[in-house]
Formats: C-alpha cells, structure tokens, sequence
C-alpha cells in the first residue's frame, strides 16, 4: 500500500500522490537507463559494419554519466528552489531535448559536438536520481513507518527503470531504428516532467536557512558521521555490483552450456532485487537506518561470496537471486540513512551527492570486472565479496571511533499538513 496512518480521505490524497511520483520516478529514470544503451546502438548504427561505432557509443554513454560527479553543483538549484517540482521537471525537458538532438547529430556532425550535446543531458541525470529522491519524505506522511514505506517504492522505482528502459530500447529498435528508441525514451522523460508538475514538492521544512553550497556539501558527507560512513559503503558496495552481472553472464557459460544462462543469472539478481524493494515498500524497514546498512552490507558480502561458491548452475540461480534480494533490501536502507541525516538546506546536495559516487563506482566496478575476468569469474566474485566485507568492517570501525548515537536532521513536514 502507498498509504500510512492518516485519516480515510487524507490516505487516500497521500496514496494518490506517493502514485503518481512512482510512476513519473520511473518513466525519468527508464528513460535516463536506457538511454546508455540507445545511444550505443544508434552509434553502431550509424557507423556501420567494421566503424567505430562502439568507441564512439560508448563516449556518449560515459558523456550521460560522468556529470554524476558534479553533483553537488548540480543539486544546488533544488536546495534553492521553494517549489522543487519546477526544477525537476524542467530537469526532465532538458535531458528529453538534449538527449533527442544529441542522437539526431549522431553521424551527422562531428563526434565532439554529439557528444557535447549528450553531456549537457547527463548534466542533469543528477536530479533524475538523487534530486528526486531528496524530495520523497515532503510526500509521504511524517511516521517513521510510511517514511520507509515511500524510499521502498522509490527503491523499486529504479529497479523497474534498470529493467524497463534498456528492454524498451531493445523492443523499440527490433521494429524501428535506434533513433526511435531514443525519440521514445525522450518522450517518456516528458511525460514524467508533466507527471511530476502535478506533485507537492516543497522545500524540507526547517530549510529556511541559505543553501548549502558545493563545498559545505562536501564536507558534510566526508565528515565524521552517519553519512561518511553509509557513502563508503554505498560506494564500495557499488563498485563490487557494479561488476556482478558481467562476471554473471561468464559464469553461467562455465557451469553450464544451456543457451542463456548467464543472462538468467544476471536476470535473477535483477529480480531479486526488485522483489526485495517491493517487500521493503509493503513491509518498512524499522531498524536504525546506518546501522541497517552496516548489517546488510556484511550480509551482502556474504550473498556475493556464495556466488563464488556456487557448484552448479541451479545453486549458482539461487545465489545471485539472494545477492540480489540482499541488494534490493539494502538500497531503500541506504536511502533512509541519507533522508535521516541530512540537513534540510542540504538534503538535495547530498542525495545527489551519494548517488553520483555511487553511480561513479559503479561504473568503475564494470570497467575493472571486464579487465580482471582473466582471473576467472569465481575469483572476482571472491574479490567482490571481499571489497564489500571491508566496506562493512571499515564502517563498524568508524562507527565505534565515533561513540553516541547519530544526530538525525529535521524531518520534512508532509505536504498536505502545511
């Protein structure tokens, strides 16, 4: 259910609502995923046979991504904003459009403009992500419960576009061009603009105070506290995930020669991970957000490590649909640490803030996984395990240096009670 405790009518305004984000969350986001992989294909496509069509897709994707890191300057608009709907759904047409005319100059003009072109899209992925995340808690109803309730469904939001936007681009170019994949994602990124203008996305309450620049963004997560703590694991947890489902789709062929397997491997994390957030979105997590994401990132260590372990391909099914379940359980987690601990005037900063280094690692993870397959894929996965387990021992490690339960930040007034 999308409701918490609230009178029959205001539950039902609420449910409406928490709706109508998980739907425009979704359609952004689709379209922000799968616009890595159109833009590869439509590359591919455009130089053909024997071009460079991967180098040059593969540019366009890194153009998407790379502004992840300027997040704290990208975030600083929706700190600002009283009305944060307008910036993010404004954030929303200029990656539609940039995007769009990105693809059409594909092939068409030089390489460096595309892909300049691409970039200022990717400028805005930030806010697709984290910027709307940091303005859920202002939707839902202020008990801890539905507050939980909310980042499951908002967990489940980017599973469904990690799944749904590369698989349209798929079914979109199997009857069209890659063109058409593109012009299609770009209009479910408008249709989320226009979704989003309908919500109550007002500034965190107690956020009167100016927002927090880049810097002070900065420092807040790298200082000694909650939010150090769960960004290293996030972020080390990242960089292991980041590789699991390419070091998934060579194992499935080593355990088996069924055609597929590694896919179903890949697909079995993925749907692990999103039944798990969608457990999360009925049943809330209730524990203390940073020591949660402690404990599931030990357990996720161990999820990863019985991937490595796995002596067949049914033992190995189970493990990653486990790996993934753990991962889809500790990712709202992980958002309720940084909806906990983060100052109103900086709430957006550092949402964006971790989920670019995330998404950073993340593609660091990838990058390193393809490299050290030469090892074989039980050994990654072994060093996988490994890198989470020392993310989880190195934030128990600053926990206890640090004594005294955590400060939480001032919660968001609920929308409909201002």
């Amino acid at each position: 259910m999308l409701t918490g405790r609230t009178g029959d009518g205001e539950g039902i305004a609420v449910g409406a609502v928490l709706l109508r984000y998980v739907v425009a969350a979704a359609l952004v986001r689709a379209a922000s995923t799968g616009a890595a992989v159109a833009l590869v294909a439509l590359a591919v496509d455009a130089t053909g046979p024997g071009g460079n069509g991967p180098a040059v897709g593969g540019l366009l994707a890194a153009m998407l991504t790379a502004p992840t890191l300027l997040g704290p300057v990208c975030a600083r608009p929706l700190d600002r904003a009283c009305d944060g709907r307008w910036v993010l759904a404004a954030s929303c047409v200029l990656f539609a459009g940039a995007l769009a005319v990105g693809a059409v100059l594909v092939g068409r003009a030089p390489v460096g403009v595309a892909a300049a072109v691409i970039g200022v899209a990717g400028l805005t992925t930030p806010l697709l992500t984290g910027g709307l995340s940091s303005r859920l808690s202002a939707l839902a109803d202020p008990e801890v419960d539905a507050q939980r309730r909310a980042e499951g469904w908002d967990a489940v939001t980017y599973g469904l576009a990690g799944t749904a936007g590369p698989a349209a681009v798929g079914a979109i170019v199997a009857v069209a061009t890659p063109l058409a994949s593109v012009v299609g994602l770009a209009c479910a990124a408008l249709v989320g603009a226009a979704l989003l203008t309908t919500l109550p996305l007002p500034r965190p309450s107690g956020g009167d105070a100016p927002a927090a620049g880049p810097g002070r963004v900065v420092r807040l997560v790298a200082a000694p506290g909650p939010l150090r703590r769960v960004l290293v694991a996030s972020t080390l947890t990242a960089v292991a995930a980041g590789g699991l489902l390419v070091v998934a789709v060579v194992l499935g062929g080593e355990l088996t020669t069924a055609a597929g397997a590694g896919p179903a491997l890949a697909a079995a994390f993925g749907l692990g991970g999103l039944g798990a957030s969608a457990v999360v979105a009925v049943l809330p997590l209730r524990a203390e957000p940073e020591r949660l994401t402690i404990r599931l990132t030990a357990v996720l260590a161990v999820a990863i490590a019985g991937c490595a372990l796995a002596p067949g391909f049914g033992s190995a099914l189970v493990a990653f649909g486990v790996a993934g379940a753990v991962n889809g359980v500790l990712f709202p987690a992980s958002l309720a640490a940084r909806s906990t601990y983060s100052p109103p005037e900086a709430r957006a900063g550092v949402f964006v803030t971790m989920a670019g280094a995330k998404t950073a690692a993340a593609s660091a993870g990838t990058a390193v996984t393809g490299i050290a397959l030469a090892l074989g894929p039980r050994a990654v996965l072994a060093c996988s395990a490994a890198v989470v387990a020392v993310a989880a021992v190195a934030a128990v490690l600053d926990r206890r240096a640090a004594p005294g339960p955590p400060a939480p930040a001032q919660t968001s007034t609920p929308w409909h009670a201002r």
